[in-house]
């Protein structure tokens, strides 16, 4: 060979760094090279399959380590929703009607790594706005009659700090009460007195007994998981409709659950908050913290409730004058309020048709309040109960349905103290115009939509405001 003159191929010459060697390089190799690209890419990935409310699904190619979060992050970004820190990945069991929201922090293929063939397991995107409602309002959430502390803990420790103790190595609440045990490999359930301890649940043999000789091991929890009972008494021939259970990792089957029941959603709630806090401790305060971080006022275990940044920015204004301006004296702003409040019932509700002229409502029908996310058409009871359920037993969720006993009217479904209640919307026709209404005509409303932003303003008849509404969403 002969040998070539300097300066005949550039890329030849190591002093002279090639601009372009993506131009040199096979087009079937990849342009850029790993050197180049994230660590992260050069990371496993695999294919999850995620699912919403209306059973629409969406699949996601994932790396093999992505947290829950991170999922959730995704799919927000991908449908463009906005994050109130409020989604979460559920997990749901089909055939034995149990479902978990999983934890921020935990990893999906590890979840899906202990999922059975037998079993038909999805995991589903939705909101959950009690994942994290008892770092906000924690006296709710542990009823003084379920909650034993310490001897030595002082009495204003006890209410102030609940939560801190819960997080520490070495103070722990006791949580105490009766749950309704079903018997291993039997149909039948035996009520018996429970005791939530650090090392573990245990149920006394004699009575309420809380002597060593006395106390038996149920489970302890680093091995399983806990599940919320969708489906009542159906499945499980639970004795109330309350019930949660403990499954293995890589269980087999329905045959390795240890499924309790509670007396009232109250009590589960208690239990299953306990139980989440003894499992994963500090990181699930980080993982609530996590949104927050850099926000003044979030120092480490300052876990009191606080107004968000849009509260605190709120004034009461005045718009009746040529100029707007800011109401100061509080007697003056209630007073504006009420009178508020009273014009919803005289003012005429007018709405937009296709062309953007407004149309009255007699010819909309009872047709408009159907494209509200708010309001699900031809549901029961139960389903509504099951939907509000799932977004969680926080005060103000709520959502508007059908009538099934009466097809003319509508139903307000609200969850309120740890229960779901429900209002009839009676229509009421005057002077040859249709209203509805919630208190027996007092304060009426031209339509649903009117009624509702009212009751988002105003508590009114309702035993709260509403405030989150349940919505199928769709992927």
């Amino acid at each position: 060979n002969r040998r070539k003159k300097k300066g005949d191929n550039i890329l030849e010459n190591p002093s002279i760094p090639n601009p372009f060697p993506e131009l040199c390089c096979s087009p079937f190799a990849s342009v850029l090279s790993a050197s180049l690209l994230p660590k992260a890419t050069s990371r496993k990935k695999q294919v999850i399959k995620v699912y919403s409310e209306d059973d629409t699904s969406r699949a996601l190619e994932v790396p093999s380590d992505i947290t829950a979060r991170d999922v959730c992050q995704l799919l927000i970004l991908k449908n463009h929703y906005v994050d109130d820190h409020s989604w979460t990945l559920f997990e749901q069991l089909t055939h034995t009607g149990l479902g978990r929201a999983i934890e921020d922090h935990e990893l999906v293929m590890e979840v899906q790594s202990n999922w059975v063939m037998e079993e038909e397991t999805k995991l589903y995107f939705r909101k959950n706005y009690a994942k994290y409602e008892f770092f906000k309002n924690p006296l709710s959430f542990f009823p003084d009659h379920m909650i034993s502390f310490p001897s030595e803990t002082s009495a204003a420790l006890r209410h102030s700090g609940i939560l801190q103790m819960f997080l520490s190595s070495s103070t722990y609440p006791e949580i105490h009460g009766y749950l309704h045990a079903k018997e291993q490999g039997k149909k039948s359930w035996k009520k018996l007195y429970f005791l939530l301890r650090r090392s573990g649940l245990y149920f006394s043999t004699k009575g309420t007994s809380k002597e060593p000789r006395h106390l038996q091991f149920f489970c302890e929890f680093s091995n399983s998981d806990m599940y919320m009972s969708l489906t009542g008494k159906k499945i499980s021939g639970a004795p109330t409709n309350y019930g949660f259970c403990f499954k293995p990792n890589k269980s087999g089957g329905t045959r390795d659950l240890k499924q309790l029941c509670a007396d009232d959603e109250q009590s589960r709630t208690c239990w299953m908050t306990a139980i989440r806090l003894l499992k994963y401790g500090m990181q699930l305060y980080q993982n609530y913290m996590q949104p927050y971080q850099g926000r003044s006022g979030c120092s480490p275990l300052n876990i009191t409730p606080m107004r968000s940044i849009s509260e605190n920015s709120l004034v009461a204004m005045d718009f009746s004058g040529h100029r707007s301006r800011i109401i100061e004296n509080p007697t003056e702003a209630l007073s504006v309020a009420v009178e508020e409040g009273l014009a919803w019932r005289r003012r005429g509700c007018l709405r937009l048709n296709s062309h953007g002229s407004p149309i009255a409502m007699s010819n909309m029908g009872m047709s408009i309040h159907r494209s509200q996310s708010w309001f699900h058409h031809k549901i029961s009871r139960e389903e509504a109960q099951r939907l509000i359920l799932q977004h969680g037993l926080v005060d103000g969720v709520f959502l508007v349905r059908d009538s099934q006993s009466n097809p003319k009217t509508f139903v307000l479904s609200l969850s309120h103290g740890l229960k779901i209640k429900h209002f009839q919307i009676v229509p009421l026709e005057d002077d040859g115009k249709l209203f509805y209404t919630l208190d027996d005509g007092h304060t009426r409303f031209t339509d649903l939509i009117q009624l509702v932003e009212f009751y988002q303003l105003n508590k009114g008849v309702l035993p709260c405001k509403l405030k989150h509404y349940c919505a199928r969403i769709a992927l």
